[in-house]
């Protein structure tokens, strides 16, 4: 029987997926449609490219919400670092048109979940378990997976099975996409949602079709090498997935329940695959410190974590090779880290950091754990030594670690600069927003700070927490009389409306379909 407060945390999840699934309706209403001069459901039209993003970020806005999405700037980099390469080859090979690629977010969410998973979701939002990231030996084997998706976004399959099915209502759509991600985490939970909002009816019509699939294989595959990975890696990752397939049915592998292997699938890849190609890389250092971390924020467990600590001890690891010793101490300095053990993550991290000399990217994973640890211990000059000097533009992890460095020894403004110039060009960022606004806060600089708190709200699609962040400045700056907050109440009051107005079109479908 479950406990008061597991149930108590059952009943907020479904309401969080209640929530979903009416965003998801009001989003594709009819009313709402034509109130927007949008083609409506049933009209024998795909979705126009500005209401399937619609559609996405609503989804994607309680999925920010969950506490299962993961913010770890170090994976999210490496994630999307790989998936930014496929869009770019996609865009090039004309696989997506110049305004699909300006509309759609092309964005990876991190979840953290143990399971073998990735979705595409409407308007190019992609989510990504910690437990898919655990399991690629390569990053061709990531990309691959990532590849099939993005062709999903890129060839309108969504779309096309939304606007081919004149029976599935817009509710049962939102419902089903929920129970595909919510099926990962709990089969049973996932079944019952689909079963409550009426869509089992229509599974196999919202499920992509065989050709679909066949075409997400083909596009994605074609994508490999322009993008720079290996196509062996496609292969591979098919021959790992049949493999898991035959011995793991078991629920731990949702990707081949939505995605189902077919003999001709596996033929068809291996038949792609040219005579004379070289052999695949070997998988970098890199890589196997990036499964590792994943391996340890999926949050195993304290059993697990220690014994990943006893199978980094020098008599275990003699005779293992390079990638093997990298991948066990990165893990055990990293679970000896959640243990809170910092004196044994840092006697684990010398040996580590003696494997990476010589290997760049490795070599500068070493520097982020290092930092990382130094602050958990709560020593941030050791953090900003093993950062260095700041770079002119500084790649994300660095400069949010540099932040929360900055911040604990009291000169946080060092880094503000840096932070503005990065919100300037990725707006939708929404941690880079909190940190700036710990940081503004930390100045003293009390509007600013309300600013960037309502921002990041934003850069969420929470757009009734963002206009109470930037009321909450506005009614500050009515009682200041300095000319910088002048400056600062005149940008709120623009952004105010302009959210303002994301925020009525909500609640204005709302009221059309009462």
């Amino acid at each position: 029987m479950k406990s008061f407060k597991q149930k108590s945390a059952l009943a907020q999840y479904w309401q969080a997926l209640t929530a979903i699934a009416l965003a998801a309706w009001l989003a594709l209403s009819p009313l709402a449609a034509r109130a927007q001069g949008l083609p409506a459901l049933g009209d024998g039209d795909e979705m126009s490219l500005a209401s399937e993003r619609q559609l996405g970020e609503r989804i994607v806005a309680e999925l920010y919400r969950d506490p299962s999405y993961v913010q770890d700037a170090v994976l999210q980099e490496y994630a999307q670092g790989v998936f930014d390469r496929l869009v770019r080859a996609a865009l090039a090979r004309g696989e997506m048109t110049p305004e699909m690629h300006e509309r759609y977010a092309w964005k990876i969410l991190l979840i953290r979940d143990r399971t073998v998973n990735a979705f595409a979701l409407p308007g190019g939002f992609f989510g990504l378990h910690l437990g898919l990231l655990a399991v690629v030996d390569t990053p061709d084997q990531l990309a691959s997976v990532l590849a099939h998706e993005l062709s999903h976004v890129t060839q309108r399959h969504i779309s096309r099975l939304i606007a081919q099915d004149k029976r599935a209502t817009p509710l049962m759509i939102g419902t089903m996409i929920l129970g595909a991600i919510i099926a990962g985490r709990s089969p049973d939970a996932g079944q019952a949602l689909m079963v409550g909002g009426q869509a089992l009816a229509v599974q196999n019509q919202l499920n992509f079709s065989r050709g679909m699939e066949q075409e997400a294989d083909r596009m994605g595959f074609s994508l490999m090498q322009p993008a720079g990975f290996a196509p062996q890696g496609f292969v591979q990752m098919f021959d790992k997935l049949q493999t898991a397939n035959r011995l793991n049915d078991n629920g731990s592998w949702p990707w081949l329940r939505s995605h189902p292997l077919t003999s001709q699938r596996i033929a068809d890849m291996h038949a792609r695959l040219p005579k004379d190609l070289p052999p695949a890389p070997p998988e970098p250092l890199e890589h196997a410190m990036m499964v590792a971390r994943a391996g340890v924020l999926m949050r195993p467990g304290v059993e697990r974590w220690r014994q990943w600590i006893a199978e980094a001890q020098e008599a275990r690891l003699s005779g293992r090779s390079l990638i093997e010793r990298v991948g066990a101490r990165t893990q055990a300095v990293l679970a000896a880290e959640q243990l809170k053990e910092y004196k044994l993550a840092r006697t684990i991290f010398t040996a580590l950091q003696a494997d990476v000399r010589g290997h760049a990217a490795a070599e500068r994973q070493a520097r982020l754990m290092e930092a990382e640890l130094a602050l958990a211990g709560g020593d941030a000059p050791a953090a900003l030594k093993a950062l260095g000097p700041a770079a002119d533009k500084e790649p994300r992890p660095e400069m949010l670690l540099r932040a929360q460095a900055l911040l604990a020894t009291g000169d946080a403004a060092s880094v503000v600069g840096a932070m503005q110039t990065w919100v300037t060009l990725h707006p939708h960022d929404g941690a880079v927003w909190q940190a700036l606004a710990q940081v503004w806060r930390d100045e003293g600089q009390v509007l600013r700070s309300i600013r960037a708190e309502a921002e990041a709200q934003v850069a969420h699609y929470d757009y009734a927490g963002a206009v109470d962040r930037f009321r909450a400045g506005q009614d500050l700056a009515r009682k200041s009389s300095s000319s910088q907050d002048y400056i600062e109440a005149s940008v709120i009051d623009t952004r105010l409306r302009a959210v303002k107005s994301l925020l009525d079109e909500q609640t204005r479908e709302r009221r059309l379909d009462q």
